[in-house]
């Protein structure tokens, strides 16, 4: 079983939603409206997440065991 995490780029979770620039990733990520965390220069995004976010669902619960 493969319990690992898919972490996304800002472009490949860009390519994930439709709709939805790289811009407007980066600044979610920014504001805090997507929780990320940053590797070196590059935000990571959990792909999970991604998509809890962008279907309006709460991810406070998400973040504290991810």
């Amino acid at each position: 079983m493969n319990n690992k995490a898919k972490m996304l780029t800002i472009k490949q979770a860009a390519n994930v939603v439709e709709g939805i620039t790289e811009y407007r990733i980066r600044q979610m990520c920014i504001s805090g409206e997507l929780p990320c965390f940053k590797a070196g220069k590059k935000y990571l995004i959990n792909e999970n997440t991604l998509r809890k976010v962008v279907m309006g669902e709460d991810v406070t619960e998400v973040n504290e065991h991810e």
